[in-house]
């Protein structure tokens, strides 16, 4: 639909559109970092990590505050992390895209919530080696919302397709890491990103499922080459974060999964 409207009304709903994905980016910062402090994000105001100093209307414009202030507390001066305003602005940017591939539409709704909680995930487990169960509870929660209105409506089929592609992307990694775990007497995989899997699969087709995990493992490998992050795991302390590979994955699936194993499959036709 968004594609008939004129150039200018397609333009104000993209920039509504990342002005959301903005807010809901520095959202999704904040409530990653009070995760891995053992704050409660849902209560109590935004407040400098450093000074304690709760933050006003001027601190809290997602991107422009950051470089209005030169990355620093205006309280104390603290340095504040340019991963903020990164996290913003790919949101935006996520958003955006969303909703240009999915139009103005309870599917692009669905897909924008998942995009936050995933987000989330990804800094959670990037921070601290871990993927909360409250986020991927949510991730579920989301695709139960929408099942009943998605695909004309079919409630079982859409329930049951959904965990089809939950199934289909974790037990064969959950059986592939129990038999690595035993050939190499250590963790091979964390179980937070074997049911990251499984929340995200919901969302898919077995040929988007198939798309995610092979993309997720290449992202993986990219992510781990280039950060050369770990998880701090004692037991496995060169382990890294998939987490993060595994959203975005998650996301370019969204956007790209369908329309590319429809093209891959098709090579094969007469």
């Amino acid at each position: 639909m968004i594609q008939y409207f004129s150039p200018a009304i397609i333009t104000y709903t993209l920039f509504l559109t990342a002005l959301l994905g903005a807010s809901s980016g520095s959202f999704a910062a904040c409530m990653a970092a009070r995760i891995v402090s053992g704050e409660d994000f849902l209560r109590g105001r935004s407040h400098c990590d450093r000074c304690g100093h709760v933050l006003t209307g001027r601190d809290l414009i997602p991107i422009v505050s950051w470089f209005l202030l030169k990355g620093k507390c205006r309280w104390c001066g603290e340095r504040v992390s340019v991963r903020c305003p990164i996290t913003e602005i790919l949101c935006a940017a996520a958003f955006a895209g969303l909703v240009l591939r999915y139009d103005i539409s309870l599917q692009t709704l669905q897909y924008l919530i998942l995009t936050v909680l995933l987000l989330t995930a990804a800094l959670v487990d990037y921070d601290s080696g871990v993927i909360p169960n409250g986020l991927l509870l949510a991730m579920i929660v989301d695709w139960l919302a929408f099942t009943p209105f998605l695909n004309g409506g079919g409630f079982v089929q859409n329930l049951a397709y959904g965990l089809a592609g939950g199934l289909i992307a974790s037990v064969p990694l959950l059986l592939l890491s129990l038999l690595m775990d035993l050939v190499l007497k250590k963790e091979s995989m964390g179980g937070g990103d074997i049911k990251l899997f499984f929340a995200a699969g919901l969302f898919f087709s077995w040929r988007g499922v198939l798309f995610l995990i092979i993309l997720s493992c290449i992202l993986g490998i990219v992510f781990a080459l280039a950060t050369r992050k770990t998880t701090g795991n004692e037991e496995n302390p060169k382990a890294f974060p998939f987490g993060p590979a595994i959203a975005a994955g998650v996301y370019v699936s969204l956007l790209a999964a369908e329309p590319l194993m429809d093209m891959y499959f098709n090579l094969f036709q007469a």
